[in-house]
């Protein structure tokens, strides 16, 4: 079995879908089917059937499924074994963030990095929290930059590299005020958040509910940070993020800021990857300096911007 069918065959797993696959792993979408064919004509068996959900996998599919993810890793380990006898770290290395991380974070970072290690060729994924671990399983990516939801799965590893400040943020022209801990007057406001699952709508969520408060009416229900920041200062409501993710509108005048009054004021920004026998060379030098690169936009407990005493 080649890895390159191997790698094609888990794309479809992970996506249920030929064109998301294509997408993953950079092929046309005739190239996808006919891999999955040529694998299942070397097998003899059918991996996928349709369904109304889309491609799901047989019994034989669920079978190959991690034999093919243990194959894929085992080939990496072999790879970085090899770079290891050399002594320097060299070829690809492909990194994985959520979009608000990527733009805020990664930029002069990498630049620097690349300038340090000029035989590293770096590759940068954009995706969300699930994607990124589908790529971290299927060896798309050697790492991923994401916020933590919680447990992980054994097969990775993960490292905290900053705590980042969450604020809420809110139309210059609405001129909110805020009473610290007054989580009753919140909650007489409209908010703009992200989808469920989202670490920072977790927080928010849980702060309203475990105050014995019923939660703010929402506006609007939006799966992207920037789309959240042009909403607000629209006048649409207020909205509880990252301050990594708005500094920019932050620093232009399009929001003001607020200090968030739950219990939990930040969130871990982490770095996963997966657990080797033989890590590469070009990813520990990676770990090695993403603790400094991380460091928080601004302290947890800096003096919010044009932020006053009372919410009406």
């Amino acid at each position: 079995m080649r890895s390159n069918l191997l790698k094609t065959f888990l794309a479809v797993a992970h996506s249920r879908n030929i064109t998301r696959a294509a997408a993953e792993v950079h092929l046309a979408q005739s190239s996808v089917s006919d891999q999955v064919q040529l694998l299942e004509a070397e097998l003899g068996t059918n991996l996928f059937t349709r369904s109304k959900m889309g491609l799901e996998l047989t019994q034989a599919g669920e079978v190959l499924k991690p034999y093919a993810e243990e194959i894929l890793a085992l080939m990496d380990e072999a790879r970085a074994a090899v770079e290891a006898t050399a002594g320097q770290a060299a070829g690809p290395l492909t990194i994985g963030a959520l979009e608000t991380i990527a733009s805020a974070k990664m930029p002069r970072w990498l630049s620097a990095f690349r300038g340090d290690h000029p035989n590293i060729t770096l590759q940068l994924k954009i995706a969300g929290s699930g994607d990124l671990l589908h790529k971290l399983e299927g060896g798309d990516i050697d790492i991923a930059f994401c916020f933590d939801k919680g447990d992980l799965d054994k097969r990775f590893f993960k490292r905290v590299v900053s705590a980042e400040p969450l604020v809420l943020v809110a139309s210059p022209d609405e001129q909110p005020v805020l009473i610290a801990d007054d989580l009753g007057a919140l909650a007489a406001k409209n908010f703009v958040v992200t989808e469920a699952g989202c670490v920072y709508r977790h927080l928010f969520d849980k702060t309203f509910a475990e105050a014995g408060i019923v939660a703010p009416q929402l506006a609007a229900e939006v799966d992207s940070i920037r789309t959240i920041a042009r909403l607000v200062a629209a006048g649409t409501g207020l909205a509880l993020v990252p301050r990594l993710a708005v500094v920019d509108a932050l620093d232009h005048g399009d929001l003001i800021e607020m200090p968030w009054p739950g219990p939990v004021q930040t969130v871990s920004l982490v770095a996963i990857w997966r657990r080797r026998r033989v890590q590469p060379l070009a990813l520990k030098q990676l770990l090695a300096v993403a603790g400094a690169a991380f460091t928080p936009v601004r302290p947890v407990d800096a003096r919010p911007r044009r932020a006053v005493s009372s919410l009406s």
